[in-house]
């Protein structure tokens, strides 16, 4: 059935009864709402824009997911915050664009893994044992890795 076919029944304001009317309406262009034209400029208000480089992306984001450092056995307190922001973040479809948001961050890169979709986070301890930074790997190796600044 065509949109232009399609009734929509709405309920009357002040009628008692709850009889509906049919109000048949049609596809609306953005500048159109019920027959009233609204003149709002539509290419400006673009707000998808790439986390790496913070210019706008046109068409759909790649988006990318940082797992859990770890799974908590016990839920997390409110006053605490996870040590990485899981996501999803969005991105131009470069893997240049997700290495320069994560040498902003100081995250290390897995040279062995690519960017992929889900990468996890891998804890660096720092000289007293504690994590002082984490790294970001794909995962789908099972050796080592080799963390380099991304």
């Amino acid at each position: 059935m065509r949109a232009a076919a399609r009734l929509h029944c709405v309920r009357q304001g002040g009628n008692r009864e709850g009889t509906e009317r049919a109000i048949p309406f049609a596809a609306m262009s953005p500048l159109d709402y019920l027959g009233v034209h609204i003149p709002t400029i539509v290419e400006d208000n673009v707000a998808i824009r790439c986390d790496g480089c913070l210019e706008v992306i046109d068409g759909t984001p790649w988006r990318m997911n940082i797992l859990d450092v770890v799974a908590a056995e016990t839920p997390a307190s409110w006053a605490g915050r996870a040590p990485i922001n899981p996501g999803p973040f969005e991105f131009h479809g470069d893997a240049a664009h997700v290495r320069m948001w994560m040498a902003a961050r100081d995250l290390q890169f897995s040279r062995k893994g690519t960017v992929r979709e889900i990468m996890r986070p891998i804890p660096i301890p720092g000289p007293d044992g504690t994590i002082a930074r984490y790294g970001l790997c794909d995962g789908l190796h099972r050796d080592d890795h080799e963390l380099i600044p991304a």
